[in-house]
């Protein structure tokens, strides 16, 4: 799938926007120079009727060959007199080509039919823009994440997983395996979550993070006001989707079947889901039916985080730091 549209649309907007400011700035650009020097003007003016004083050689019986070969030399005549006016008055040699943010893909976002570098950059911004809207906390990478935060005794386990999630993201495609990550509340899953998401967009994927709570309320409000919307739909097709603070959520009939429908349609395609909770292995079961907690529980690989909330010692010394 990759990106989602709404970046791709976005972008696209973006550089047919620029496409429209070059050609403006050429046509400003364009008056200027004539209006310093009416020469340039009829200079242009005269290779502009060069295609219609071709068709009349064509037309007048005389040497074709000859007379076309008259209107080039004569058409590179005028353009390196227009060249020597545009020097005269300090203007750059390109002065009368249009500008682009990108030469590479004159801002049309592809080059040989393949997305530019430009264009990808970007819809990454963008799709940053969009999770860390769906987030408490910004998008972030690996490298604000250390275990020294936790306890001696849980660092070894804690390593463990920040190297397996590291692993995971750097190796990140549409085949990766599911994630369930469990343990209390402010142990770093959300951040773990984002750093993944953050590697899998630097690398062209399309990434949905959402808040269990939020996007069942509003599959629930869409199913009964009869709203059409394509949440659901998005949330099976897209290649990652990170599915924060599961148990949160109220269930209702409607939302567990609709939750089984996208964990087992995802597993049956092999699309990779994250999924944290602050429930453990037991809690479980008690929370969703079977259908769902067996295939969470058994499909899924299972990471838990122990210790205590790191959010204090974080925020401790980021105040230390501040009287720094």
């Amino acid at each position: 799938m990759g990106y989602s549209k709404e970046s791709y649309l976005k972008a696209k907007t973006i550089l047919d926007r620029r496409r429209i400011e070059s050609e403006n700035a050429l046509e400003e650009r364009r008056n200027i120079l004539f209006n310093r020097s009416p020469e340039a003007r009829e200079l242009e003016r005269r290779i502009a009727r060069t295609s219609l004083d071709a068709a009349r050689a064509v037309y007048s019986g005389k040497d074709v060959k000859s007379e076309l070969e008259n209107l080039k030399i004569k058409n590179q005549t005028s353009q390196k007199r227009i060249d020597d006016i545009i020097a005269k008055l300090g203007f750059p040699p390109n002065y009368l080509e249009k500008w682009y943010k990108c030469d590479k893909c004159q801002d049309t976002g592809y080059v040989n039919d393949k997305m530019c570098t430009c264009m990808k950059n970007i819809i990454r911004d963008f799709e940053y823009e969009r999770i860390n809207n769906s987030s408490s906390l910004k998008l972030c990478g690996f490298d604000t994440l250390s275990v020294d935060y936790y306890d001696e005794s849980e660092r070894d386990d804690m390593k463990k997983i920040l190297d397996y999630c590291k692993d995971y993201a750097n190796g990140f495609s549409q085949n990766s395996r599911s994630i369930l990550m469990m343990g209390k509340s402010g142990l770093g899953k959300t951040h773990i979550s984002l750093a993944i998401a953050k590697a899998a967009v630097d690398r062209g994927y399309g990434v949905i993070y959402v808040s269990a709570s939020t996007v069942c309320k509003k599959m629930e409000y869409e199913r009964f006001n009869e709203k059409i919307d394509d949440t659901e739909r998005a949330l099976m097709e897209c290649d990652l989707l990170i599915f924060d603070d599961l148990g949160t959520e109220f269930m209702t009939a409607f939302l567990m079947s609709t939750l089984y429908t996208i964990i087992n349609k995802r597993l049956a395609e092999s699309k990779p889901t994250i999924m944290s909770t602050n429930f453990d292995f037991n809690e479980i079961p008690k929370i969703y039916d079977q259908r769902i907690s067996s295939r969470i529980l058994g499909a899924y690989k299972v990471l838990t985080f122990t210790g205590k909330d790191i959010r204090v010692k974080q925020a401790i010394e980021g105040l230390s730091d501040d009287e720094e």
